[in-house]
């Protein structure tokens, strides 16, 4: 059964991914301004944000749907999504340095990466306080030790490999698979990075620099990276900011001050301000009176060492960058695996379950990668019950293994479920023997 996604966060210690992890989640991990401080992994769940099946042209059924898991509010969903927060990772990590086998032990699991990056400049490469380090080295020294890891120890068995290779007479996919299934491959993934490559020349001629070259694409291929540039709203960021935007990708690269995130939604818990996950503005009690709410909305009134906190961080993060940025770090982690979210529903009229409540409509949510099948996502939802055929809507007939893409069967149904994916409207059906 097609297993849910899971999102690593990475990084050097003590640049924020504890803290990163607690803005995304309820989960409470420990922080410190000390190396190692997470030393055993933790998983917990995230929310990733997107828009709802309710709020869809046509339907505007936002006031009846009731999420099983996750929320609606006002159209857009919260969707659980896993994470991973692993130890920090250290310069050497994949000779054994500091936890450097466990750490890339544990980032096998994962199906795409959060790198979480301090571009203040005030932790050096190995998380110890310092004031003017370059945090651009951090971004290439982390996926370096990656590659490394992995090539270091393709190379060790090599020989044997191309032996074995031409002994059998294996394609290159399935001799790679067999030995790169050890960090989550798939031969899908392993024939995406050949073809990445366009490599002529057959594996056993395969020179050092080309195994290289295939270690350094299957890297990119299987760990999709977010780099998360965390505290932004230190004195130092914005030189960093600069360099780092000019070196990498503007696609991999979010901006994010995960400590207001935690401080905000924990005032928003107290009931001292209403702010909404990732949004540009945040109410106080005397915005609301203003505003002509005479309670203020109910909210707590805020002594002035709070308001002058918050005016501060509405100047440093909300106004000058739009959001503290996390929930922008899942949705792009989202985009790089090209997940998709399927509402399965049992009537396809009303899109009500018809279990715990008649009314609610769209309770479920789940989440498929990139290159999942009709299969596939049948199977994540029914497990091993068999499966017959697949109608789309108006009795056209869909194979088991077309892949679910946005705008192309990208809604199903199973057992008498049906399933409802955005973004694009498309329904099939899929019966149970």
């Amino acid at each position: 059964m097609p297993r849910d996604p899971l999102i690593g966060l990475v990084g050097k210690p003590s640049s924020g991914k504890s803290t990163t992890l607690n803005s995304l989640t309820d989960a409470t991990s420990k922080v410190g301004m000390y190396i190692f401080t997470t030393i055993d992994p933790q998983r917990a769940i995230g929310y990733l944000q997107i828009p709802c099946a309710c709020s869809r042209p046509g339907i505007d059924l936002a006031d009846k749907c009731k999420p099983n898991y996750g929320s609606c509010v006002d159209g857009r969903r919260s969707v659980p999504i896993e994470l991973l927060d692993v130890a920090g990772l250290v310069p050497g990590a994949h000779m054994g340095k500091g936890l450097g086998n466990r750490f890339l032990d544990d980032l096998r699991h994962a199906d795409a990466l959060v790198h979480v990056v301090d571009v203040s400049g005030t932790t050096d490469a190995e998380g110890k306080a310092t004031r003017g380090y370059d945090p651009s080295q951090d971004i290439v020294w982390l996926r370096s030790e990656i590659v490394r890891w992995i090539l270091g120890n393709l190379m060790e068995k090599w020989g044997s490999i191309k032996r074995r290779h031409v002994a059998i007479k294996a394609t290159a996919v399935e001799t790679l698979q067999n030995q790169l299934s050890g960090y989550g491959s798939t031969s899908q993934t392993v024939a995406r990075t050949l073809d990445r490559l366009g490599l002529k020349e057959p594996l056993q001629d395969w020179t050092d620099a080309t195994i290289e070259k295939v270690v350094n694409a299957f890297t990119d291929e299987k760990f999709p990276t977010v780099i998360a540039l965390n505290k932004i709203d230190h004195p130092d960021a914005d030189k960093n900011i600069a360099k780092i935007a000019k070196q990498q990708d503007p696609k991999s690269i979010v901006l994010c001050s995960a400590i207001s995130e935690v401080f905000l939604r924990k005032l928003a818990k107290q009931g001292y301000i209403k702010y909404t996950e990732g949004s540009d503005f945040l109410d106080t009690r005397e915005d609301l009176i203003e505003a002509g709410d005479p309670d203020g909305g109910g909210l707590k009134p805020l002594d002035e060492k709070l308001l002058t906190r918050i005016d501060n961080l509405k100047d440093l993060v909300l106004y000058r960058f739009g959001s503290t940025g996390v929930v922008q770090v899942l949705s792009r982690a989202a985009e790089l695996l090209g997940l998709v979210p399927v509402f399965p529903v049992r009537n396809i009229h009303n899109y009500t379950s018809g279990s715990a409540s008649a009314t609610a409509v769209f309770r479920d949510c789940v989440l498929v990668g990139r290159g999942s099948t009709v299969g596939d996502v049948y199977r994540k939802v029914m497990g091993d019950a068999p499966m017959a055929y697949v109608e789309t809507k108006g009795g056209v007939r869909v194979a088991e293994d077309d892949v679910v893409v946005a705008g192309k069967n990208d809604v199903s149904l199973s057992s008498f479920l049906y399933f409802f994916l955005v973004p694009p409207p498309c329904f099939l059906r899929i019966f149970q023997i």
